[in-house]
């Protein structure tokens, strides 16, 4: 196959890059003609790394380098390509005067791409004279390790089209997933779960953005926490996509963006690249903070867990098992620390409807039991020498050589992993409600390009889907917030007792 790639900048090379290397000639061009010239050389630098580190052969680098043709201008003509990714700056008016220009030199049965993250393809694609052979074909970077790439159809994109674009992908070793033509497509649309959850309770003082981080990764085992991942991003770039998708929404609630996000932006603070975000950057900076100091609270002060049900058993089997003293009286002895086990509740309801006592009852996440980090919610009744006492035994790992680490949250409703958990979650279901996409391709893409542990509708399904409805129930009837509002896939398939990961039956299957 012949390509033309329209953008010689990071994204034009990397995409370069992976099409000589999967035995497709490659046309490279760009506006700025010496631009053409770097990319190629750039691109001979990665290959000849991967040779390096025995990722590919000599002979397949050299190969693929001599595969890069480097055009003048892109407006050349060319009989024999087959496809052109146009990977220019996010344009509307820009992409679609190249476009034009592209659909008048290159012959009808030509396909067009857009490597567009931000903008409509079937916008762009009605100023063309045959919006038909317009789709979007959306790379992320760096393109040769992040395999995987969005086909995106228009309104008007041939049906033909996208089956052709996720053969060719898939081809190269690349996943492909197809999606609807909606705001920011899938991937992007899916990490909005996690970056707005978390401001939400970083806006609610719930924790401090170390923590926060601390608990996505530590607990729900992601590579980086929010806070981490925004640094790396920039804020700017993260707000941006934050707005556009919550307004494409048209304001839907669950994907609302925070308050906090415009002065910081405003202030310059958009992370690793301005040398200060949320953490500070550079050679004389602390970077992010160190790990909270050891507990130091009397770790053999009795223990009392009230009541019965999987989360009350589960939190007094852990704590037996690292060494707690447990009192198993009716109400515990006046000594004794209350914990209690929340699921989208707080303390402070168990403290009322239980009539347990306010000043030594605090809450801990059953998400966080069997995990490196355990974490205690504190509410503002709590008395401090019983928080230091909570954490001390928590902390406790019997048999182990270091003591488990603690984090100490303000009393919320599921507390910072639940939230975090149950929005990830929620926002995936509402993709596969729309059926943007499949959810077998909502859990592939974001697993691959967002580094989730699980995919979403799967990390939900290991959660349980009634277990998950309840978490979603909960938060909004203790919330009233109705970013929490329990979605119509998560409900139904709890009621019918169907998996989170399947699309089931629906009309079409009827008519079939």
């Amino acid at each position: 196959m012949r390509i033309r790639i329209v953008g010689a900048g990071v994204m034009g090379r990397g995409i370069a890059q992976w099409a000589a290397v999967a035995g497709h000639t490659v046309e490279l061009c760009d506006a700025r003609k010496e631009s053409v010239p770097e990319a190629i050389g750039f691109v001979g630098d990665m290959l000849e790394r991967a040779v390096r580190k025995q990722r590919i052969t000599a002979a397949d680098a050299a190969a693929a380098t001599r595969r890069l043709v480097p055009l003048s201008s892109p407006a050349e003509p060319g009989e024999e390509v087959d496809l052109v990714i146009e990977a220019i700056r996010e344009d509307l008016v820009t992409k679609s005067e190249l476009f034009r220009e592209l659909e008048r030199v290159l012959p009808a049965r030509t396909v067009l791409a857009t490597n567009t993250s931000s903008l409509s393809v079937t916008q762009i694609a009605a100023h063309l004279t045959d919006p038909s052979r317009l789709v979007g074909l959306h790379f992320f970077n760096p393109v040769p390790l992040m395999k995987i790439v969005e086909v995106v159809p228009g309104a008007l994109t041939r049906p033909e089209i996208p089956a052709a674009l996720v053969r060719l992908v898939r081809a190269t070793g690349h996943a492909a997933v197809t999606v609807a033509d909606t705001p920011g497509f899938l991937v992007n649309h899916a990490g909005r779960g996690l970056v707005t959850e978390a401001l939400a309770l970083l806006e609610e003082s719930v924790c401090d953005t170390a923590g926060i981080d601390r608990i996505a990764r530590d607990v729900l085992g992601l590579r980086m926490g929010p806070f981490e991942l925004m640094d790396l991003t920039g804020l700017d770039v993260t707000a941006a996509v934050i707005d556009s998708i919550w307004q494409g929404f048209r304001h839907s609630e669950r994907l609302r963006p925070s308050y906090l996000t415009p002065n910081r932006v405003a202030a310059g603070l958009h992370g690793r690249k301005t040398g200060r975000g949320f953490y500070s950057y550079g050679p004389d900076a602390a970077g992010a903070p160190a790990e909270e100091a050891p507990a130091t609270g009397d770790a053999d002060r009795p223990v009392h867990v009230p009541g019965h049900g999987p989360d009350a058993d589960a939190l007094r089997q852990a704590l037996a098992r690292s060494g707690a003293v447990l009192d198993g009286g009716p109400g515990g002895s006046g000594r004794a620390l209350v914990l209690v086990p929340t699921w989208g509740t707080t303390v402070a309801a168990a403290v009322h409807d239980a009539q347990l006592p306010a000043d030594r009852t605090l809450g801990v996440d059953p998400l966080s039991l069997d995990t490196p980090r355990r974490v205690l919610a504190v509410t503002p009744a709590s008395d401090p020498t019983a928080a230091r006492d909570a954490r001390a035994v928590l902390a406790r790992a019997s048999g182990q050589a270091e003591p488990r680490r603690v984090t100490v949250v303000r009393d919320s409703a599921g507390s910072v992993a639940q939230r975090l958990l149950a929005s990830v979650v929620s926002v995936a279901a509402s993709i596969a409600e729309r059926s943007i996409a499949t959810p077998h391709d909502i859990d592939v893409a974001v697993t691959a390009g967002l580094g989730y542990p699980r995919g979403p509708l799967a990390w939900g399904e290991h959660i349980g889907a009634q277990r998950l409805l309840a978490l979603h129930q909960a938060l909004h009837r203790t919330t009233g917030d109705p970013r929490h509002r329990a979605s119509r896939w998560v409900t139904e398939r709890a009621q019918l007792g169907l998996p989170l990961t399947e699309p089931g039956t629906g009309p079409s299957h009827i008519h079939s």
